[in-house]
């Protein structure tokens, strides 16, 4: 199957001036497609051919894994974006207490270890199996379906995420971009559970 570039929920300039229509014709428009049209090119003719794209991130490995796991991180960071503030429901809000203590405590670890990861990746809070929630990191195209967590946010720390906007200052970026995070969304991704259907 043809891999597609996913349609975003909201327009290039919806999210500024947190994160410019600039940065995203960069950040979507090329780095996305690029990865995109890569994992196309280098699934011709393989057993990878005919997979999804979460079926490729948990299978594969080396250029396979690396173009399609940046094509689903991405996409799954960009789907859980919103120009409209939404604030955490009851039902995530008492997961997140049970999990991290208190909101302010949660906000500020997710933000902490993002702030603090080295060089390139992703920060994911993830839902383990006896259903609290963590805060990982994952350096470079790294993705936690491959350790068997279910992801359900992730913040981009890739330099192209926020260079254009904020230049070096990524805990300006992280401040700015948790009052755009979809929790409505986050919350429905309490339920998926891609990767365990192929490990």
């Amino acid at each position: 199957m043809k891999h597609l570039m996913p349609k975003l929920p909201y327009s290039l300039g919806a999210l500024a001036p947190t994160i410019s229509e600039e940065t995203l014709e960069y950040h979507y428009g090329k780095h996305l497609k690029t990865y995109v049209d890569n994992l196309n090119k280098l699934i011709a003719g393989t057993l990878y051919e005919d997979m999804d794209l979460a079926e490729i991130v948990c299978k594969a490995s080396g250029a396979v894994f690396n173009n399609a796991a940046q094509a689903w991180n991405h996409e799954f960071y960009f789907a859980a974006l919103s120009p409209v503030a939404k604030t955490i429901s009851p039902k995530l809000g008492s997961l997140i207490v049970k999990s991290f203590g208190s909101l302010q405590d949660f906000k500020e670890k997710l933000l902490g270890s993002a702030t603090a990861l080295f060089g390139a990746g992703w920060t994911w809070l993830v839902a383990q199996d006896d259903g609290t929630l963590a805060i990982v990191n994952e350096t470079n195209a790294g993705n936690p379906m491959t350790r068997g967590l279910r992801p359900m946010l992730t913040i981009d720390v890739w330099e192209h995420a926020y260079y254009i906007d904020y230049r070096n200052r990524r805990a300006d970026y992280l401040k700015a971009i948790w009052e755009l995070i979809d929790w409505d969304v986050v919350e429905q991704r309490l339920s998926d559970d891609e990767c365990n259907v192929y490990i």
